[in-house]
């Protein structure tokens, strides 16, 4: 289990300040149609969502090479996105790696129907602390952004689906907080959230629930 930044070549957001002191004008409204994850989150206005989900190669491609060289990945290596979207980076998987078995699942059925079609026939509908795969079928599990959506219940739930289906290696990335400055952005920031702790505190659930695999942390 290891804290590594593997997503240290996605590109930062633009106008991030701009998106905060909009999201903090969010109603209880648009945080419930946000928390669909339906095309009002992905595609519609910046105050439900991310105000358009698109794929573009500047974002996962240099964060697939990334991971392909930490975790040794080639063409025989089994890959899952927990949390997949529309695809983009299991897209960015196959490409690199045309003969790798890819899997994505993700809790939205939006996304799942408007699915990159290079990657479509590999995903499903379904949510990361009930994940409809054997033990230890695949060689790395990937879930960015995507358990924390869940209250404290299902993020353990979560964490203990992915390593049970990982026969070698996962990473994450959450919701994680050192000081009251970075908690103070990641509320205001956040729409979809159930779960935001403390660093520490995501260190002793990791702990206590047996993820063993390796993690990092969102922060605006």
């Amino acid at each position: 289990m290891v804290e590594i930044n593997l997503m240290k070549s996605y590109p930062k957001t633009e106008n991030r300040k701009q998106i905060s002191e909009n999201r903090k004008k969010a109603s209880t409204e648009d945080i419930r149609i946000a928390r669909q994850f339906g095309k009002e989150y992905f595609d519609g206005d910046r105050s439900q969502g991310l105000g358009g989900y698109y794929y573009d190669e500047k974002y996962f491609t240099p964060v697939v090479k990334d991971f392909i060289e930490h975790y040794n990945l080639d063409n025989s290596s089994s890959i899952l996105d927990v949390g997949c979207g529309k695809g983009f980076m299991l897209h960015d998987f196959k490409v690199a790696l045309p003969e790798a078995k890819i899997a994505g699942i993700d809790i939205s059925k939006y996304c799942i129907d408007n699915t990159m079609s290079s990657v479509s026939e590999f995903c499903i509908t379904g949510s990361c602390d009930n994940l409809p795969y054997p033990d230890n079928s695949f060689d790395l599990v990937i879930a960015i952004a995507t358990i924390h959506n869940l209250e404290l219940e299902g993020v353990k739930k979560s964490l203990k689906e992915i390593q049970r289906v990982t026969k070698k290696s996962a990473f994450i990335k959450v919701n994680g907080y050192k000081n009251e400055s970075e908690k103070k952005d990641l509320f205001e920031w956040n729409l979809v959230a159930k779960t935001i702790l403390h660093v520490d505190e995501w260190k002793k659930l990791f702990i206590e629930t047996g993820y063993k695999g390796d993690y990092y942390w969102f922060t605006p």
